[in-house]
């Protein structure tokens, strides 16, 4: 056999042999782990508020059949019916749709999934492209808008403010791109030096948090379409009653003691699930405090709201809440034509409050 033709054949197997290595690396990181945990394995350490949005299921939720090719104007409509739904206000990509299908080479309409990470040093998007997308395509068309593009594949594209405003109706979280090719991730910031501190030296190296407590509320919180998830820190600022004015405040106290008291809570996820449900996931300290906190907070979802206005019955029929290990779940299945997850996922939300 002729040499060059032995080179070849070397070429093309190793070709192979990285395409098998990509595909069994995404199959082992999703095996056994539900998408929001997979988002959460590579959401940015520092984060400490966290919007989920399973695009794939929304998508099947809605019967869509919106895809990378359809026109802008369908994936407007699909993301209006997703909005009425509930499944789309934790998402940071809405209103940039119609730029992101026809220019960007992703949407809501193509992606699996998004993840918006808020923190004190800073925010980022950290979106996982559809199976037959890749970050070739996503290169191509940011040079083709006018990114900057990096030395290195594993660099940051840099955009800015002005670019942006030339586009019109895109996000600021977009004006600074970073792709990795490996996860099929693309990953975006309106703080350049933060998303390059993201990427840390060896491409994106995003491990996910540290925190085993909000990952057992993440591995308790279902099947998530959308989810909010919070930090200890964050969520007891974020729910707490203490967000309410005085006197809802001085009732909330009340209506605490009354039930028993609380714990502080170290991981919170709001998630609704596929057919409408939403589960929260409340992770404490030890499985006593789960235990007690389970019968508290339970009496504290079937009465007044305090801060919100009404009762909690108002807005959905509380199902099961149980304590399992250091967690306390509780399904609510929502009211017809309220909206759970966009109006208990900011506070006060008294059964949240720590």
């Amino acid at each position: 056999m002729p040499a060059r033709w032995k080179v070849l054949g070397a070429v093309l197997a190793l070709v192979v042999v990285t395409v098998v290595a990509v595909a069994g690396w995404r199959w082992w990181s999703a095996r056994d782990r539900t998408d929001l945990q997979q988002a959460m394995a590579v959401a940015p350490s520092d984060g400490e508020r966290f919007s989920f949005t399973d695009w794939a299921a929304v998508r099947a939720e809605l019967g869509s059949d919106v895809d990378a090719d359809s026109p802008a104007g369908d994936v407007r409509a699909m993301l209006d019916e997703a909005f009425d739904a509930d499944l789309a206000a934790t998402s940071a990509l809405v209103e940039s749709s119609e730029q992101l299908q026809s220019r960007y080479g992703f949407s809501p309409a193509s992606l699996e999934w998004e993840l918006f990470s808020q923190g004190a040093s800073g925010a980022a998007v950290v979106m996982r492209l559809g199976e037959d997308a890749g970050t070739d395509d996503v290169a191509d068309r940011l040079r083709e808008i006018g990114y900057t593009e990096p030395e290195d594949d594993d660099g940051v594209w840099t955009g800015g403010d002005t670019l942006l405003a030339g586009i019109g109706d895109v996000t600021p979280e977009l004006a600074h791109v970073a792709l990795d090719a490996d996860a099929g991730l693309v990953v975006a910031s309106d703080n350049v030096e933060y998303l390059r501190g993201l990427l840390g030296g060896d491409g994106a190296v995003l491990e996910g948090l540290d925190d085993e407590d909000l990952d057992d509320a993440v591995a308790q919180a279902g099947e998530p379409v959308a989810a909010a998830v919070y930090t200890a820190d964050n969520v007891c600022s974020a729910l707490a009653m203490s967000q309410a004015d005085p006197t809802d405040a001085a009732e909330g106290e009340r209506l605490v003691d009354e039930a028993g008291g609380v714990h502080p809570l170290t991981g919170f996820v709001m998630a609704t699930q596929p057919g409408g449900d939403v589960r929260v996931a409340m992770a404490l300290e030890s499985a006593d405090q789960a235990r007690e906190d389970a019968d508290s907070r339970a009496t504290l979802a079937a009465g007044p709201a305090p801060g919100q206005g009404g009762d909690f019955a108002d807005r959905f029929e509380l199902g099961r809440v149980a304590a399992e290990d250091e967690v306390v779940t509780m399904d609510l299945a929502p009211v017809e034509g309220s909206y759970v997850l966009s109006d208990l996922s900011t506070g006060p939300v008294l059964f949240a409050t720590c």
